[in-house]
Order: C-alpha cells, then sequence, then structure tokens
C-alpha cells in the first residue's frame, strides 16, 4: 500500500490531520489498531477551545457540534464557599469554549473520513516505524490478522503515549520532560441535568472537585481522590455527599443527585517530548505530550499540531521548502509548554497535595483573591484556558 502521509492512530489528531489533507488534496491512510466502536465510544475531554471550534467548522465536521455542543462564556471559581465567575468573552474580547465531549468529534471526523477521505482502516495495528531517516518511511501493519506495509513519504504518529510512533525515535537526541501528581480525580457520568450553567471548578480542603456535563441532561463530575484509587470501592451515595461537601456555596445553591451510570479513575501527570520530528516521521497530540485534565488542554492541544503540520506539508508541497516542516517541533512546543504551564498552575492552584501546610492553602487562596479581584490574573486565566493562538 501506497500513500503520501501515513498516519498511526485514529483518535481526533489523526482523523483532523486526515480531514485537513484531504481539503488539501493531499492523499493518506489512517491505521487505528482499535476498532470503530472503540474509537467512537472512550470517554476523553470534553471542552473545544474557541480555536479549535473554529477549525471543526472551517473542515466541514461543525453541523453537529454547533446544534448540540453547549457555549460556555465563562468558569465559576469556588473558594470558601464563595462563588467568583470568570468572563470568558469580557475578558479576551469576544471568545469563548464549547462542551462537546471528544466522542462526538471522533464520531463526526470518522463519518465525514469513511464517506469522503482516504482509506481508514479499524482493527489495523502499526508494527514498526522503519526507514524515517529517509525518503520513503514504512510501516508494517497487521490488519484483521494479516500483515502488510504501508509505504510513505512522511509518518505522522497519533498513536499516543504507549504507540510505536514514538518508540521509533532514537535516544539521542530525544528528551523526556515529566512531572506526576500525588493524586488522581474520581469522575463519574451521571444521568442528570448539571446543577450549574457553566463548569465550576471548587478548590476546598477535603480536595478539589469539579462540576462538568456532556450534554444539558447529562452531568460529568470529579472529586480529586489519591493517587492508586480503586473507583468500585466508592458507593454512589458516597460520592454524591462528597461532592456536596466541596461544591458547598454559603449562598444556599444546591447539587442535582441522579443516577450514576459510569465510574473512573484518571490519573494525574504532564509529560513532554522533544523534538516532536525525526527525519520524516512526526509526532502529534498525546504521542509527544500530556497535560492533567484540569486545565483542559489535551485534546487541543492535538488539535495544534495537526493544524501546524497540515500547513507545513502543504507549504511543501506547493513551494517545495521545508522551512515549515523543519520548524513544526519548534512552533509546536512554544504552545505545548504555554498550555504544560497553565495547566500545573491550574492543578497546583486547586488541589490540596498531601503533606500540605496550612501556608500552603493561605497561598493558594491568596491565589484565588488575586484572580477574583484583578482584572489582569482574570485575562490571563481567561486567555489560557479559551486557547492560546494556533501557529
Amino acid at each position: 500500500m501506497r500513500t503520501t502521509v501515513g498516519i498511526i492512530g485514529a483518535g481526533p489528531a489523526g482523523l483532523l490531520l486526515a480531514r485537513l489533507l484531504h481539503r488539501a488534496g493531499i492523499d493518506s491512510v489512517v491505521l487505528e489498531s482499535r476498532d470503530r466502536a472503540y474509537v467512537e465510544q472512550r470517554q476523553r475531554a470534553g471542552i473545544l477551545e474557541q480555536g479549535t471550534a473554529d477549525v471543526l467548522r472551517a473542515v466541514g465536521a461543525g453541523e453537529r457540534m454547533d446544534r448540540e455542543g453547549l457555549r460556555h462564556d465563562g468558569i465559576e471559581l469556588r473558594f470558601d464557599g464563595r462563588r467568583h465567575r470568570v468572563d470568558f468573552p469580557g475578558l479576551t474580547g469576544g471568545r469563548s469554549v464549547t462542551v462537546y465531549a471528544q466522542t462526538e468529534v471522533c464520531k463526526d471526523l470518522v463519518a465525514l473520513q469513511v464517506e469522503e477521505g482516504g482509506p481508514l482502516l479499524f482493527e489495523a495495528e502499526a508494527l514498526a516505524v522503519e526507514g524515517a531517516e529517509g525518503d520513503r518511511p514504512r510501516v508494517p501493519f497487521r490488519h484483521r490478522g494479516v500483515e502488510q506495509v504501508l509505504e510513505c513519504d512522511y509518518v505522522v504518529g497519533c498513536d499516543g503515549f504507549w504507540g510505536v510512533a514514538r518508540g521509533a525515535f532514537p535516544a539521542e537526541p530525544s528528551r523526556v520532560f515529566e512531572r506526576s501528581y500525588p493524586y488522581a480525580w474520581l469522575g463519574i457520568l451521571a444521568d442528570v441535568a448539571p446543577s450549574h450553567g457553566e463548569l465550576v471548578y471548587a478548590r476546598h480542603d477535603r480536595g478539589f472537585a469539579l462540576l462538568s456535563m456532556r450534554s444539558p441532561t447529562v452531568s460529568r463530575l470529579y472529586l480529586q481522590v489519591p493517587e492508586g484509587t480503586d473507583a468500585a470501592r466508592w458507593g454512589d451515595e458516597e460520592i454524591w455527599d462528597e461532592l456536596e461537601r466541596r461544591l458547598e456555596t454559603a449562598d444556599g445553591w444546591r447539587l442535582e443527585r441522579g443516577p450514576v451510570t459510569q465510574k473512573s479513575v484518571t490519573p494525574m501527570r504532564s509529560f513532554v517530548h522533544e523534538p516532536m520530528r525525526h527525519g520524516r516521521l512526526f509526532l502529534a497530540g498525546d504521542a509527544a505530550h500530556i497535560v492533567p485534565p484540569t486545565g483542559a488542554k489535551g485534546l487541543n492541544l492535538a488539535v495544534g499540531d495537526v493544524v501546524t503540520l497540515a500547513r507545513a506539508l502543504v507549504h511543501r508541497r506547493d513551494t517545495g521548502s521545508e522551512e515549515l516542516l523543519d520548524a513544526y517541533s519548534a512552533t509546536c512546543l512554544r504552545r505545548i509548554w504555554q498550555a504544560e504551564r497553565f495547566s500545573c498552575d491550574m492543578t497546583t492552584l486547586l488541589h490540596r497535595a498531601p503533606g500540605a501546610t496550612a501556608f500552603d492553602a493561605r497561598l493558594q487562596r491568596a491565589r484565588l483573591e488575586r484572580i477574583a479581584s484583578s482584572r489582569a490574573a482574570g485575562t490571563d486565566l481567561a486567555e489560557a484556558y479559551t486557547g492560546f493562538p494556533l501557529q
């Protein structure tokens, strides 16, 4: 099998890259080790930055998002029983975010790829990346038990942290930067209307809590729990009781309860792989970087990567110049490190670390007070949350 761009992984990064290339007239093949049902059902991110929503509209994947997604013009910070709203449009010149689950983004992009795009092979496991240093890299893969080879001009690894693409990078000059956090998130999906119209981030002495949603009738909520927690050890009512404690306000706001349909525990870590290019092999999305979910940056960073890469590939085809491809890693990493900084700031602002002292708690409150009282501090948060420019 032969193509211009071989894409490993049919998550949002791989699917959107294939869509961008198709619209530009560049052929690609997408290899995905899982089946279609898995790709369209795996629960991940749910917040789309302004730039991400704009890109999906531009490639023809925004119709259902605009119909079913929830535009949010702010978030609420809670601490000491108080509530402070961060007004995104007022602080950023009109930007907002959209609540629309990654599962739905993937469904929309899969449907477009199947209908209009190049080959999208499910149950096609990439086994290696060979010859990345030359001009004809190869991806041996196994598709439903049959071994084949995909020959490409370029290979893009959108196959996550454990994928074969990152493993094909040489030890030198590769560098890995990472940080693990000593807590996790216990998340639930519940069949109940959200108890607030926007996301609520709560700092509490018992630990962090987040009120989010997937739709007008489905709530998504999280509790900070110790690292290694088993979700099955938490009963439904126990979870609701703890959420109620941590989200409580002094003005009588109430948390609505409903049937819990799903529980899971999400570890908290930061990770960056540098560089993001080796010869004709490029990394995008979770293969290159991971952020803690507090800043809602994971999916959005993946979009930034593939927009940058698609632009560079089009520039190479149209001009013969490698300039933008050569700059791919450095261009993406500037945005990635700002997102890592913001995600780390939000995480340490709102979570109670094991062994935290009274001094640490006072510093958190002082930082929250600063955001609540300073337009400059509120603007810094709003600009980062709604998204750094897509370069």
